[in-house]
Parts: structure tokens; sequence; C-alpha cells
């Protein structure tokens, strides 16, 4: 077990607490066992060794980091880790990209039944459901989802600005107040750009702003050729037409889902379009919104098909449309603060009993304001007026 101490040595090494996820806190490392979720690059692994060093202490004795593709599990088990950890006073076991490990949840029910007070945390893919392993683990872990950076967070990292969090209805209702509060100590409006282009990612601190798009490209590649293979057992001519799908819905987002002529494209049939779109969608590169009144199923088109994060327009086209980045950053920062969006009658979005409209600065309220409650969440703008939010002041959210 050496080896295993001396990597998480090394990783430690590297970890700060300048900066803290929002999710950190909300966190309750006091359970048995959690899973933490998210986009590749997203944090997890940071959040974690955070923990371990800044909050256990970096006890060795008491916490051990392992990531679940290291060449030790060749030849051992996630059960003989555990064993031999908890034997030699380790309390704490985290395990990092757990869905790389056959027979996952079968050897963490086994972990959890057999070692009452060790506490486990592991991270995974978003695609990953870990209700629907091998066995069942639904009540025995907890499940946390790491999202990507909220405008807010980015400004925090870069060291622009430290800001609160701000809900939905104090956005909507104050938002002249809190824009003028927050105006008062930078311009938003640059660095909001900067944030749209490749800032939804904390890769972005180590990698210039022209290489992130290389390492979206690489994100993307190994989230559909590796975490959905392992996931879904895709096999490599699956994965390849997964990509086709991914690329040609970046060409047109939002897209108008014709699942019919999708599947003709592909050769592949129409269940195959709907399991796959779910797939991306899971693993946080597509976001799926469905019409307003109606719930969501496997089988069901999408109203509406958009790209998950920004950065991703930049990343799969050289010039993306500002109608759509501006749909793609509102969308993004309301179902990553845990809201229901669906696509509206009139409008672009609904949620929280709100119809929103969203455009530049000269977009008008005519789509929605026959509605009792409805805002227009408009770009280019600093502070607002009456209904017209600044776009840019939804990135407080969380």
């Amino acid at each position: 077990m050496d080896i295993l101490f001396s990597f998480q040595d090394n990783l430690l090494k590297q970890v700060t607490n300048n900066f803290y996820r929002s999710l950190y806190d909300r966190i309750n490392w006091q359970q048995r066992m959690l899973a933490i979720k998210g986009l590749r690059g997203a944090g997890k692994t940071t959040l974690i060794l955070q923990y371990i060093k800044y909050k256990l202490g970096n006890a060795r004795n008491e916490a051990l980091y392992v990531t679940a593709d290291h060449h030790w599990f060749y030849t051992h088990t996630l059960l003989e880790v555990a064993d031999e950890h908890y034997k030699n006073g380790g309390r704490h076991l985290f395990i990092d990209e757990v869905h790389k490990y056959p027979g996952w949840s079968n050897e963490l029910k086994l972990i959890y039944d057999g070692y009452p007070d060790l506490k486990v945390a592991f991270t995974s893919s978003s695609a990953l459901d870990i209700y629907r392993g091998e066995a069942d683990l639904s009540r025995r872990v907890i499940s946390y989802e790491l999202t990507g950076l909220s405008f807010r967070e980015f400004l925090e990292l870069s060291g622009t600005a430290s800001i609160e969090t701000f809900s939905f209805q104090a956005i909507r209702k104050d938002h002249v107040k809190i824009a003028k509060h927050i105006t008062n100590q930078f311009q938003p409006l640059p660095v909001f750009k900067n944030y749209l282009t490749y800032g939804y990612l904390p890769i972005y601190t180590e990698n210039s702003a022209t290489e992130i798009s290389q390492k979206l490209e690489q994100i993307i590649n190994t989230t559909v050729e590796s975490d959905l293979s392992y996931i879904q057992q895709y096999t490599a001519a699956t994965a390849h037409k997964v990509k086709r799908l991914l690329g040609i819905l970046a060409e047109s987002v939002p897209f108008k889902p014709n699942i019919s002529a999708l599947a003709k494209k592909l050769d592949v049939s129409r269940d195959s379009i709907y399991a796959w779109l779910v797939h991306l969608q899971k693993a946080r590169l597509l976001n799926l919104l469905s019409p307003q009144g109606k719930g969501t199923s496997l089988l069901q088109k999408p109203e509406k098909i958009y790209l998950e994060n920004t950065n991703l327009s930049f990343a799969l086209k050289s010039i993306p449309d500002v109608g759509s980045i501006r749909e793609t950053f509102l969308l993004n920062q309301l179902l990553n603060n845990g809201l229901d969006v669906h696509f509206p009658k009139s409008g672009d979005f609904f949620t929280n009993d709100t119809f929103i409209e969203v455009g530049g600065k000269t977009k008008t309220a005519k789509q929605v304001d026959q509605y009792d409650q409805f805002i227009v969440a408009a770009d280019q703008i600093e502070i607002g007026y009456k209904d017209k939010v600044p776009l840019w002041l939804f990135g407080m959210l969380y």
C-alpha cells in the first residue's frame, strides 16, 4: 500500500486552499458513504484532496485517496485496500473515478456493510447512475453534483471580486440594487465575455485561453470514448457516431431536433438517438429542454437541445451565434442552481413561475409581457430597469 500513500502525498503537495468550490460547504462529509459526480475538469479531485489536507490535517494513518484506474488495481481489489487501510487505523477512504473499476457497486456495498465506521467518498462521471449498479446502493449513498464554475465562482477564482450568492427571486425582484452594488466593485461585462469563452472549468487557470479549446475537445473525447464506453458499453463505432451526433448539434444549437432525420443521417434507430441524447445530457455535454407542463422521459423528444455550457460552443464552433451563447449561459446557470426549467409557449424559458425572454440590450418584453410574472434577461447592460435584468447577473445564483 506504500505506493498508494506515496501517490496521495504527491497530489496533496500540489493542493492549495486559495479557492473552494461552493459545493464544498454543502457536502455532509460525515456521511458514511457519499458520491461526488461531475463533468471532467470541474474539480472533483481537488475538492477531495482539499478536504484531506485541510480538514483531516493530512492524517496519513486516517485518510487514503486512491484512483480506481491506478495500476495497483490490476492485481488488487477495492475491498482489499479498504480492509488493510481499516486494520491500520484508517477511517476515511476516498476513491476517484470509481466508474472505471469493474464491479464497483458490489464492492462498495461490501465495504459499507463490513466496515461500519469507515467513511467512504467516491467520485464518478455525471453519466454514472450510482443507484442502478449491480448492487443496491440507494439506501447507502448520498450523491452530490459538482457543476462547472458559475460566473460568481469564476470572479473569485480569478481574483476579480468576491461576491455572495443571490437566489433567483432576489435577482428578479432586487436586480437593480444588486447590480449597482456589484458594479461599484468592478466592470462585469469584459470579465463576463472571458467567462463565456473559457472560464467554465477551473482548468483555465492552468492553460492559456487558446489552449482551453484543445483541452475541452480532449474532455469531450474522453467523456465519450472512456466514461460513456465504461458506463454504457459503447463500442468504438458507437462512440464515433455519438461524437458525430454532438458535432451535428453543435453546428446549430439551440437545436430543434428532428429525430428521424438524425437517425437517418447517422444510420441508426430513432431509439438510439433518444438514448444517446440522454447519455450526453447525463454526461453534462448537453442540456435538453422539455416543453412546459410535460415531464421528461427517455423516448420524449426535447423541444430544444443546447450544449451544456458556452465554453463548449467556442470549442466546437469557431464563431458561435451570440443569441445561442446567451441562451446557453442562462439555461446552464438556472439548471446548475437546481431550478426546473422548461420551454414555454412564449419566450425562451419558464422557471419558478416566471417567463424569461433572452436577448441583447435592446430586447423588449413583447414575447412575454402578457404574463403576470416575466423578465427580460438582457446582455450588454451593467444595470437593468424594471423587468429588464442584466444577463450576467444570473451568474450569481451559485
